[in-house]
């Protein structure tokens, strides 16, 4: 089960927003006129917090999401190593504190069971998309994920290349656990006899109908893994054929790699540097993929202000479309205008889909890419809109001003949860973009600068 499934059957309240005339010209009568570290500092103190709150003591697992029963995600789980390496640097969290909660999510996946039994962790070195918060095995009937899995070991190796003390009988428990874990993962098993990679594996029935064979995704992290992996490599050609499919577009008088939702142009992001160094299909293009997401994040904005389909508040302050909690399945009359809303649901500018639903963490994580039109975005959602008014993580994950079911207070419908697949990349691209921290660590991991060079990457930092 995904996470769409998952959350069809939580139910959403409401919630809003309202916004007047008033405010509107207060907010453009204030211009930002900096990066704002202060805002940028409260809003990596609360994410901090949902790692250290919505955590298994025991096991350092974190939750999915703030939902009461959900499980673990170990996409959310490998970002938070990430965070508490953030949190050291920034004086949040004792170097003490971080270690020994590194220590218990290691040494839970190192021991729990692997295997093809429906209620194991996981199996060949992979593990289940979600897992129960209290035994730590399998959920929801998921599937063995590959991507996921690579977004859980880019955590793990985050910590193994920032803890690295020789003096330090915890720290090189870290480094040496996560070896394991690393070399544990069997890529060519998850071929699947082909050369591109399966999106995942069921022990009811096998391995999952998709691959990572079709259009740019977030599986460059993925590739990346694979192809630097010391035991089970991969070859390059899947990785080559992949690239053949990817869409060059020409929008809103910019041309860039397209893909839809934001959360695409991002995710490998959070951990590998792109800048300056490029692929066969960067050489080709003439722009690496720091510079594709510039363009993307450009995009979003540009269609919000066009707003082709007439939703309510799109605009220079309203827009970021990525995979979100959303309203519900339904189709509404909405001022004479037929609407479908959708629940999860990845959604993407401008080709859709698109139902109103926007997502300020999707902005805040493009700071890197474009702070002159992302920060003053966040802080628009902050301080006119609210968002974040009643939220101890930081903003709400997703709001819909055009849903009718709002409320009265704030005029909008608010997904009720928060989401560790948000909350992460918020702090984390803060970081890169004020100190470059995580980018840094991960230029020191031999695995990713052989898998980088495995894939064709050439430039910037590789070469030097």
């Amino acid at each position: 089960m995904n996470r769409r499934d998952f959350l069809r059957s939580a139910g959403t309240v409401s919630a809003g927003l309202a916004l007047s005339a008033s405010e509107m010209e207060t907010s453009r009568a204030n211009p930002l006129g900096n990066d704002d570290p202060a805002m940028l500092e409260d809003l990596r103190r609360a994410i901090v917090d949902y790692f250290l709150k919505e955590t298994n003591a025991q096991t350092g697992l974190v939750a999915d999401r703030t939902q009461p029963g959900s499980p673990s995600s170990i996409a959310a789980v490998g970002m938070g190593p990430s965070v508490y390496v953030v949190a050291v640097e920034r004086g949040i969290l004792p170097r003490s504190d971080a270690i020994q909660r590194t220590l218990k999510l290691l040494r839970f996946f190192k021991s729990s069971p692997q295997g093809p039994e429906a209620d194991a962790t996981g199996y060949k070195g992979f593990y289940y998309h979600f897992l129960d918060m209290q035994t730590g095995r399998r959920a929801v009937q998921c599937e063995v994920s590959t991507v996921d899995t690579a977004i859980l070991l880019a955590g793990v190796l985050t910590a193994a290349n920032y803890f690295t003390a020789t003096d330090s009988k915890d720290e090189k428990e870290i480094r040496d656990t996560a070896e394991f874990l690393y070399r544990r993962v069997d890529w060519k098993w998850a071929l699947d006899g082909a050369a591109t990679l399966s999106h995942g594996w069921q022990p009811e029935s096998g391995f999952l109908p998709y691959r990572w064979d079709t259009g740019y995704s977030e599986a460059l992290m993925l590739y990346a893994m694979a192809l630097g992996s010391p035991t089970f490599p991969i070859e390059p050609q899947g990785y080559h054929d992949w690239l053949k499919t990817f869409e060059w577009k020409k929008i809103y008088d910019l041309e860039y790699l397209y893909a839809g939702p934001l959360f695409i142009h991002q995710m490998s992001h959070l951990w590998i540097d792109f800048r300056g160094i490029r692929d066969d299909f960067n050489r080709k293009v003439g722009i690496d993929y720091f510079e594709n997401s510039r363009r993307a994040t450009q995009v979003h904005r540009q269609y919000a202000i066009a707003n082709p389909h007439g939703f309510e508040r799109y605009g220079e302050f309203v827009w970021g479309l990525t995979a979100s909690d959303g309203p519900g399945d339904v189709t509404l009359e909405v001022n004479g205008v037929k609407r479908t809303f959708f629940d999860y649901i990845a959604r993407g500018a401008p080709f859709g889909p698109d139902d109103g639903t926007v997502s300020p963490w999707a902005v805040a994580t493009s700071i890197p890419f474009a702070p002159e039109i992302c920060i003053p975005t966040v802080r628009h959602a902050i301080d006119v809109l609210q968002l974040k008014a009643h939220n101890p993580y930081g903003f709400v994950a997703s709001f819909n001003p055009t849903f009718p079911q709002k409320a009265p207070h704030l005029n909008a419908w608010m997904s009720p949860w928060v989401f560790g697949l948000n909350e992460g990349p918020i702090l984390m691209m803060i970081e890169n973009y004020q100190s470059e921290l995580l980018w840094n660590i991960f230029r020191r991991c031999p695995y990713i600068v052989k898998g980088l060079q495995r894939a064709g990457f050439r430039g910037g930092w590789l070469d030097r």
